[in-house]
C-alpha cells in the first residue's frame, strides 16, 4: 500500500450542492487527491440528469436517493449495502470515510465491516438539535441513538472542534479525533471590498451593513439576528442587513422584513466580496457543529458576534479578534453587538486582529491533518481486537 491510499468516500451531499459539508468535503478530497491518494466517490444521484461516473480525477459510484424533508435540492442515499459490498469486493479500498448519517453512510458503515474494511465516519450536523425546528423533537433520543451507534462501528469518528468531540465523548462515542476546517484566504480578504456592491446595496458613507451569511432555515435562530439588528438600527439609522443565502425560511422573512437585502446564494469570488463589503457579522446559530462560515467572515475582516460554541469559541477571544456570548443568553448576543456600533475604533481594531488571527487556517494543514486519520484507522484494524477501543482526544 506504501504512504498512498485508495479511501473509498461515502456522502450523501457533494458540490454543485452549497452547504458546509459539501464545501469541507470538496476541499478535503481534491486535497487528499492532489497528494496522490486514490478516492473513489460514491453518493446519491443529485437530478434526472445527473449521470457523472467520473469527476475531477476520481471515479464515482452513483446511488438512489430521495428528496431531504424542508431541504429542497438536497437527497439522503437510500441503502446499497449490496452494491457496495459487491464494488469494494472486486476493488478494495485500504479506508471506507463515511461523511453523512443518512441510510447510504449507516449501509456503508455495515458493508465495510462485513469486509473487513477500516472505517473513519464524520460527524458534521447535530441532527438531534435540528428535530425541534423540524417537527419531530419527540425522536430525538432515537435519533441520538442512532448517530452514536453509527459512530461507535466505526474505528475512529472525526468531528471539526474539540469542544464536540468532548461533547460526544461525554455522550458515549468513542475513538473521536479533531479535524478543524480552514479557508482559503486567498479568496476570503478584506481586499474584496467593493464600493461599488455597497453602492448598489444603497449605503451611504459609513453606513454599517450587518451581514448574515448561510442557510436561511429555522435551526438557525434568525429571530435574533432580526433582533439585534433592531437594536443596532436604534445607534445607526442607516444601517442595512444583509443575508446572504437561500432556505425554507427565506421567503417568510422577506416578508416579514422586506426592507432588508437579500442576496440570495452566493459563490466564489462573488461571495468574497459580499463577506468583505459589509462592516459586522452576525452568527447567532446555537446548533452549528463547526459554522464555516465564521472562519469566512473572519477571514474577510469582519467582527465576528456569535455565541460560543463550535468555531466560534476555539477561534474568538472575545474583545480581540471577535464578541462571545455564552450559548443561549440573547441579551449579551444583542449588547455585543451594539458594543461594536457604538464603539467604532473597537470594530476597527477587531476587523484587523480577525483576518490576522485566521491567517494560518489553511486547507494543506487540514488535508495533511485527515491524510494522518485515515493512516491510523488502517493501522488500528492490526491490533483492535488485542488493544480494545480508546477513548481519547487526539490533538489537532
Amino acid at each position: 500500500m506504501g504512504d498512498s491510499l485508495h479511501i473509498a468516500v461515502v456522502s450523501e451531499t457533494f458540490a454543485p450542492e452549497v452547504n458546509g459539508v459539501a464545501m469541507t468535503l470538496g476541499h478535503v478530497v481534491a486535497g487528499l487527491h492532489a497528494r496522490g491518494h486514490r478516492i473513489s466517490l460514491v453518493r446519491p444521484r443529485q437530478s434526472a440528469e445527473d449521470c457523472s461516473t467520473y469527476e475531477t480525477g476520481f471515479q464515482t459510484l452513483l446511488v438512489r436517493g430521495l428528496p431531504i424533508p424542508g431541504y429542497p435540492g438536497l437527497r439522503f442515499g437510500l441503502p446499497a449495502a449490496r452494491t457496495l459490498k459487491r464494488r469494494w469486493r472486486d476493488d478494495r479500498p485500504d479506508v471506507v470515510q463515511v461523511v453523512t448519517e443518512g441510510p447510504l453512510g449507516a449501509s456503508a458503515v455495515g458493508a465495510a465491516r462485513a469486509l473487513g474494511i477500516p472505517v473513519v465516519t464524520e460527524f458534521h450536523t447535530n441532527f438531534h438539535a435540528y428535530s425541534h425546528h423540524y417537527g419531530f423533537g419527540n425522536l430525538e433520543r432515537l435519533v441520538s441513538l442512532h448517530l452514536r451507534r453509527l459512530h461507535n462501528r466505526g474505528d475512529l469518528t472525526v468531528v471539526p472542534s474539540h469542544q464536540l468531540g468532548i461533547d460526544l465523548l461525554r455522550r458515549g462515542y468513542n475513538n473521536i479525533r479533531v479535524v478543524a476546517r480552514g479557508v482559503d484566504t486567498a479568496l476570503f480578504n478584506p481586499g474584496r471590498r467593493s464600493a461599488e456592491l455597497r453602492a448598489r446595496w444603497g449605503t451611504k458613507g459609513e453606513d454599517i451593513v450587518v451581514a448574515c451569511v448561510g442557510r436561511l432555515a429555522p435551526e438557525k435562530n434568525l429571530d435574533l439576528a432580526m433582533t439585534t439588528f433592531a437594536a443596532i438600527r436604534r445607534f445607526a439609522p442607516g444601517a442595512r442587513l444583509l443575508m446572504v443565502g437561500d432556505g425554507p425560511a427565506r421567503k417568510p422573512l422577506e416578508r416579514a422584513y422586506p426592507e432588508h437585502i437579500y442576496a440570495g446564494t452566493r459563490h466564489g469570488e462573488d461571495l468574497a466580496a459580499h463577506y468583505a463589503s459589509a462592516d459586522l457579522f452576525l452568527f447567532p446559530s446555537l446548533t452549528e457543529t463547526y459554522g464555516n462560515v465564521t472562519l469566512e467572515a473572519m477571514a474577510s475582516g469582519l467582527p465576528v458576534v456569535a455565541f460560543r460554541l463550535a468555531a466560534a469559541a476555539e477561534l474568538i477571544h472575545h474583545g480581540h479578534n471577535g464578541m462571545l456570548a455564552e450559548p443561549g443568553v440573547n441579551a449579551a448576543f444583542v449588547r455585543s453587538a451594539l458594543d461594536l456600533i457604538t464603539r467604532p475604533g473597537t470594530r476597527s481594531r477587531i476587523s484587523a486582529c480577525a483576518a490576522e488571527s485566521v491567517a494560518t487556517h489553511d486547507w494543506e494543514r487540514i488535508h495533511e491533518r485527515m491524510a494522518c486519520v485515515l493512516r491510523e484507522a488502517v493501522r488500528r484494524t492490526k491490533v483492535q481486537a488485542a488493544n480494545g477501543p480508546a477513548f481519547h482526544l487526539m490533538p489537532d
